[in-house]
C-alpha cells in the first residue's frame, strides 16, 4: 500500500482511478486529498481536512470493493498521517453500520456533537473521532 498526494499524480492515471468510481469528490480530492495504490494501481482515497488548529475532519474515504479487507490498516496509517500533522482529534462521519462497528473496533468514539460542516447538516449517520496521542 502507497499514499500519494492525489495533486502530484499524473493527470492520466488520476482520470483512470476517477472512471472506476463515481463516489469521490474529484475537485476536492485534487485539491488537499490522498490516493491509496495497490500494486501500483490507485484503489482509494481520502482527504484529510484540517477544520481548526490540531482537528482533522476525514472528509472523504473511498476504497474499492476488491481491496476493503485493507480499510482498517488504511484507517491506522491515515491516524499516523494524521499524529505527523500534529493533529490532536481526526473526526469521521460514517453512514454505514458496518463502518461504524469498524471505527470502534479501532478506538473511535462516538461523538454527541457533529462537526459544524457545512455539507453533512442534514445528512443522516454518525460523527465518530479519535484522540490523537
Amino acid at each position: 500500500m502507497k499514499i500519494r498526494i492525489a495533486r502530484d499524480v499524473p493527470k492520466e492515471k488520476m482520470n483512470q482511478f476517477f472512471s472506476t468510481t463515481d463516489q469521490v469528490n474529484k475537485d476536492s480530492l485534487l485539491k488537499e486529498g490522498y490516493v491509496v495504490e495497490f500494486a501500483g494501481e490507485i484503489k482509494g482515497c481520502f482527504e484529510l481536512a484540517s477544520v481548526e488548529d490540531g482537528v482533522f475532519w476525514l472528509k472523504q474515504l473511498y476504497i474499492a470493493q476488491e481491496e476493503a479487507q485493507k480499510l482498517p490498516v488504511l484507517l491506522e496509517t491515515i491516524i499516523v498521517l494524521a499524529k505527523s500533522k500534529e493533529a490532536k482529534k481526526v473526526y469521521v462521519f460514517s453512514h454505514q453500520p458496518v463502518v461504524d462497528i469498524l471505527l470502534g473496533s479501532l478506538q473511535f468514539r462516538p461523538q454527541k456533537e457533529a462537526l459544524n460542516v457545512q455539507p453533512m447538516k442534514n445528512k443522516q449517520g454518525n460523527w465518530w473521532a479519535y484522540e490523537v496521542s
